[in-house]
């Protein structure tokens, strides 16, 4: 029995997803034949939209049914949120005396369109490689050897069922361009095995750091194999911080890059996040710069004096109006921040978890070049 709420709930979001852009597109403004056979095709989605993604995400790990299951997802979260507005437009036709049935087709027109126009460039926006981002930060007690340091940082890569091997050999090519002197990843490298996975994700081997590129894990990696990805960065040249820092000198200045686990990782016997192991043995004087997935992680981040978190894991929504969902959980969506003394820069990440789209929320390749405040 203790089974049956999620279950429940796995078919809950389903049918929200379906029932009023069912109602909006066929419900409110069809009949006879036209009626039936647009409800078949929305019932035949409502069946398959749980049962591809316990397919391609349970523990089938169905590469095919994945990427059905995505983007049945997107393309109904975008249906969906449009019906939200379309029938507030349809209320607002009411009140200014448009009857039914040209009411419900002027909703149903609109929304439909503006769906399919924002399906179409949200696609073009997930599969582009990501603008460059570049962003200049004082950082308080950075020596003078370290002003105009790059770092270049990428985020919420996700490689997954869809192969996006010349996307990542394209990321690569622009980040070198930037000349960075540190590259990082700050998690959610991929979605699936090493097994599967590496040849999307062995290209970052190539990118190019003289001062280091260092990587830490994200809540995905716990749903598979972290141990594995921690490994396997490393074989191509990679640094974990797998709650553990790295001090980096140029002449008498230093500089204190520190990663945590995700907290997902708690599960999983050695992981989970431990700020205080990350900076035993750190210069005190020296600031600090932390790799931590989540943005909530900045709490304890500002607790312990760290001079600049950099974060990903929340897309920046990907999927508008999504990011209101994920600002519930999350202190920051996207951009730079400050917490007490503590600065927070949030990816809205490289690649895409999920559905293969962007809307109004663009990916980026992050340079954020270090000051003396």
């Amino acid at each position: 029995m203790k089974y049956v709420p999620r279950i429940v709930l796995f078919l809950a979001i389903p049918a929200m997803l379906f029932l009023l852009p069912w109602w909006t597109l066929i419900g409110a403004t069809t009949d006879g034949p036209l009626f039936w056979l647009g409800s078949a095709i929305f019932l035949a989605g409502f069946v398959s939209l749980p049962a591809s993604m316990f397919l391609g995400h349970g523990p089938r790990q169905s590469d095919a049914a994945s990427i059905v299951g995505d983007t049945l997802l997107g393309v109904m979260w975008v249906l969906f949120s449009w019906s939200v507005f379309g029938t507030i437009v349809g209320l607002g036709l009411a009140v200014g005396g448009v009857d039914d049935p040209a009411r419900s087709r002027i909703v149903a027109v609109g929304v439909l369109a503006i769906a399919a126009t924002l399906t179409v460039w949200g696609v073009i926006e997930a599969r582009r490689v990501p603008r460059v981002r570049t962003l200049d930060i004082a950082i308080r007690g950075l020596g003078p050897a370290f002003d105009g340091l790059r770092m270049v940082v990428i985020t919420d890569t996700h490689y997954a069922a869809l192969d996006r091997l010349r996307w990542s050999e394209r990321v690569v090519d622009v980040v070198n361009a930037q000349q960075p002197d540190i590259a990082c990843h700050a998690g959610d490298l991929a979605d699936g095995s090493v097994a599967k996975r590496h040849p999307q994700v062995d290209p970052l081997g190539k990118i190019e750091a003289p001062l280091g590129r260092f990587y830490i894990t994200g809540n995905h990696e716990y749903f598979g194999d972290a141990p594995g990805w921690i490994d396997h960065m490393t074989s191509i040249g990679w640094q974990p911080l797998h709650n553990q820092h790295e001090t980096i000198t140029r002449g008498d200045d230093r500089l204190v890059l520190a990663g945590i686990d995700d907290p997902t990782g708690v599960g999983l016997p050695g992981h989970g996040p431990d700020l205080p192991a990350a900076l035993a043995g750190a210069d005190p004087d020296a600031p600090v710069v932390l790799l931590a997935h989540q943005p909530r992680q900045v709490t304890e981040a500002a607790a312990a004096g760290v001079a600049l978190q950099i974060s990903g894991h929340t897309h920046g929504g990907q999927i508008w109006p999504f990011h209101y969902l994920v600002r519930l959980e999350q202190p920051v969506v996207a951009g730079l921040s400050r917490h007490g003394d503590t600065q927070l820069y949030t990816s809205r990440g490289t690649g895409f978890w999920g559905p293969q789209l962007r809307v109004f929320a663009p990916s980026e390749i992050t340079v954020l070049v270090l000051r003396s405040a």
